[in-house]
């Protein structure tokens, strides 16, 4: 008899367990409270134009890859990707400076030194010690970590010299270059994390060695294509997802999960259930008060939450011959960043970022129009 797994939210992760899963001959079904799949990668519609909520480009595809072969699948029958080159184009100074950045090494050591004069041998052993740096952290990442002893493991302590303890992701980047524009360059992409790389640990450094080392890829149709990709194929091999299905409550014995409560009041059993929902959201909803001592509700309150943002989803009459993505940085950036994650307040001068995705995709807003995102 084939064992029988839920999985709790239709976001890439969820569906990627379930993906592997299925490909494995397991019973799997997908519960999502949403109408569409995706969670923080779904896509919005306003009229004729399409927009993605969240992320807006795929890094270290063959990861996904990976997901489909272990299915026994091949991704590029689901989804259409496209490496961007240029990957992006950064502007300091009030707009003044423009600084565009490509995965071609040649070319970005040379646009470095014409920029910023000195740094191309910086960029060198940045590249050639974070290649390093994430050979080792990859077997951490990509294994679980449930019980103390596992972070007491050789592949652990291995890696423990190229972890940056105790150094912010800017401190690290400062070792490669001394140009400060050149250092946020590298050091951008902490908001990812919705940090500041003044507090992000160095560790990090790896996010955007990643952009550099595999680029940046837009799925045609927006970053929702990824989970829309998972969702058909994990149907295809006999999964199931429920969407506008909410979860109330685990169903438990003692501490073993043995099923769901749906907000239908609908119980469910399972061998297993796999929670791929909001941690903070599933630890004070999911589970009963006093169940779980170490994750309190009062405790899970005390944490710091990372910052939101203000989007701006901009259907427009009209193609700008602008790059697929652009980041606007603040003349004073740190400042601007201090404000957002500490003072806590709202910026006079602030960065932003702009996705231009119909310069490279017709399927986002009809023809002669544009469907911009602004954050």
């Amino acid at each position: 008899m084939k064992r029988r797994v839920a999985v709790i939210g239709a976001g890439p992760g969820g569906l990627a367990c379930a993906l592997l899963l299925a490909g494995k001959g397991v019973d799997v079904t997908v519960y999502e409270k949403q109408t569409q799949v995706g969670g923080r990668t779904s896509a919005v519609k306003l009229g004729e134009y399409t927009f993605d909520r969240g992320p807006t480009f795929l890094n270290m595809p063959h990861i996904l890859e990976n997901v489909f072969h272990e299915a026994g699948l091949r991704l590029e029958d689901y989804l259409d990707l496209k490496a961007l080159d240029p990957m992006y184009t950064l502007y300091f100074k009030g707009g003044t400076e423009q600084f565009t950045m490509t995965t071609d090494r040649d070319r970005m050591k040379e646009t470095i030194e014409r920029h910023f004069p000195g740094n191309g041998e910086g960029y060198d052993r940045f590249m050639a010690e974070q290649a390093l740096k994430l050979g080792k952290l990859m077997p951490i990442l990509q294994t679980r970590h449930d019980r103390l002893t596992d972070y007491l493991s050789p592949r652990v302590l291995t890696a423990l010299p190229r972890l940056s303890l105790g150094r912010s992701l800017y401190d690290v980047l400062s070792d490669y270059f001394t140009s400060e524009e050149l250092k946020y360059a590298f050091t951008f992409q902490a908001k990812y994390l919705g940090m500041s790389a003044w507090e992000c640990p160095g560790g990090f450094s790896i996010l955007s060695y990643m952009e550099h080392a595999y680029g940046v890829h837009h799925p045609i149709g927006g970053m929702h294509q990824v989970p829309l990709a998972m969702q058909r194929a994990l149907e295809e091999l006999g999964g199931t997802v429920q969407l506008g299905t909410g979860i109330k409550q685990l169903i438990l014995n003692g501490k073993v999960v043995e099923g769901v409560i749906l907000e239908s009041g609908q119980h469910e059993l399972f061998d297993e259930v796999i929670v791929g929902a909001d941690f903070a959201h599933a630890m004070n909803h999911l589970v009963p008060e006093g169940v779980l001592k170490k994750w309190s509700r009062p405790k899970i309150d005390r944490k710091k939450f990372s910052c939101s943002t203000f989007m701006l989803f901009l259907g427009l009459n009209r193609t700008f011959d602008a790059p697929h993505h652009t980041i606007y940085f603040a003349e004073d950036y740190e400042k601007n960043v201090r404000e957002m994650t500490q003072t806590l307040e709202l910026s006079d001068d602030f960065s932003f970022y702009v996705q231009n995705p119909s310069v490279l995709d017709p399927t986002l807003a009809p023809e002669g129009k544009s469907a911009m995102y602004v954050l």
